[in-house]
């Protein structure tokens, strides 16, 4: 039997947290790491210490002078946190998702005006590693101690209620142990877990800093430290691997704004089936398109059963060979042209949609019947796009193909339909073999006409 090394674990047997009581308020160009060594003269070498960010700023004067009118200040700290921010993630009300210009998404790019005079509002430290090495450095020359130092701030989690502070910045520490490859008691191969152990800390440190009670630095002791390279910027998850990029409106607005541009004709089709719940999705949706008059005039005839839609292929394709010949074309240009049909026998599933124009009204000159017929039709051309694009919302390609306008008779007599059931071509659906993605629009002076 093989024998496996004992895992290496990033837990410690036992940790004290403890908190530094006695620091001053501090202001800008205040001595951080001076007031930190006559607090905890104490400090040990492995020791972890943990600063909130907002002492930071402090000291580093990253505080901005705004007025004290409470909605005067409000407005100073809004526009400040669209200064801070690369990127608004999502907006829901008043509040505010950003990605700063630490790489950081938070609320409100981490603007804060809490613990601070009412004419003032709070930024992030510049560079949060930089200020931790500069702490763990000066706290190595004063009191001869190797420590790793943690910069912190609150923040909210997806999908999870409730907030908890978080390594913004680091130094001294490895903020993240890797469990890959390694086997846990029962022999299952670890395979993706990775922990935040900066987080972990900042998190466990803020059970004895709190919000209110003047307590902004914390010890961590007990934890194996000393990575030199490590930083909080490692806990920075790279853009194309964030499963949270975009908050729920953004998502539905991007969604709303490409559903149109994901749809395009697909002439191959992946052999995997289509669900019968997606493509009724689908045609639910479509069924949703203007029609005149409050009428229904829109049927989807899906041609499930397989040698009935073969059959009625054929006898169209019969037609249109027909029609060729006696137009004259060769054999050459008559397969040629047939062979354009193929994907409808091939394509995993094929919908006819129809338009029947009951409740239509009737007018006593031709003119007005016309016109009446023809908004009918525009209301089966909408009813057709709406299936196109509810299906590549469903991640199905698929391609409309206009033969069944054609031969009008030939499928209302091999489908058993009635004479006002109007064709209105053939839609063959499957999975694309590639993935679908959004065409840039069009110049809209392409078609735009302004009057």
């Amino acid at each position: 039997m093989t024998e496996h090394a004992e895992p290496a674990d990033h837990a410690a047997a036992k940790l004290e947290i403890l908190p530094v009581p006695g620091l001053p308020e501090f202001r800008p160009g205040d001595d951080l790491t001076g007031a930190i060594v006559k607090a905890a003269p104490w400090l040990r070498s492995g020791d972890v210490v943990v600063v909130t960010s907002k002492v930071v700023s402090k000291a580093e004067g990253r505080l901005l002078t705004v007025p004290s009118d409470p909605e005067a200040r409000d407005a100073a700290r809004r526009a400040a946190v669209e200064q801070e921010a690369v990127t608004v993630v999502a907006r829901i009300a008043r509040s505010m998702i950003t990605q700063n210009r630490l790489g950081i998404v938070q609320a409100a790019s981490g603007v804060d005006a809490s613990n601070v005079a009412a004419d003032q509002i709070a930024l992030l430290p510049s560079d949060p590693d930089a200020s931790a090495l500069a702490l763990r450095n000066g706290l190595r020359e004063r009191l001869g101690v190797e420590v790793a130092v943690v910069i912190t701030d609150t923040m909210g989690r997806a999908w999870r209620v409730g907030q908890t502070d978080a390594a913004i910045g680091a130094s001294g520490l490895s903020v993240l142990h890797s469990y890959q490859g390694q086997v846990d008691r029962q022999g299952n191969e670890l395979a993706v877990t990775e922990v935040a152990v900066a987080d972990e800390i900042a998190a466990a440190a803020d059970l004895v800093k709190g919000k209110l009670g003047a307590t902004p630095v914390a010890i961590v002791r007990g934890l194996e430290i000393g990575d030199e390279r490590s930083t909080a910027r490692d806990l920075i998850r790279p853009v194309e691997e964030d499963l949270f990029r975009l908050g729920t409106n953004e998502s539905i607005a991007q969604g709303r704004r490409e559903a149109v541009l994901v749809r395009r004709s697909v002439r191959e089709f992946a052999e995997e089936p289509v669900a019968e719940e997606a493509l009724r999705a689908a045609v639910g949706a479509a069924l949703t398109a203007p029609a005149p008059h409050h009428t229904r005039p829109i049927r989807f005839a899906w041609l499930r059963n397989r040698p009935q839609r073969i059959k009625l292929l054929e006898a169209m394709r019969d037609a249109w060979r027909a029609d060729l010949v006696a137009d004259g074309f060769t054999e050459e240009q008559i397969g040629k042209r047939l062979r354009r049909g193929e994907i409808l026998f091939t394509a995993p599933e094929v919908v006819v949609p129809f338009l029947l124009a009951d409740g239509a009204h009737t007018y006593p000159d031709e003119r007005r019947n016309a016109h009446e017929r023809t908004m009918f039709t525009v209301a089966g051309g909408a009813a057709v796009q709406a299936l196109l694009v509810a299906l590549a919302a469903e991640k199905l390609g698929s391609c409309w193909i206009g033969s069944t306008i054609f031969a009008a008779d030939t499928v209302r007599q091999t489908l058993g339909l009635e004479p006002d059931w109007q064709p209105l071509g053939a839609v063959a659906i499957g999975h694309p073999k590639a993935e679908l993605a959004p065409r840039p629009p069009r110049d809209p002076d392409e078609g735009l006409v302004e009057f």
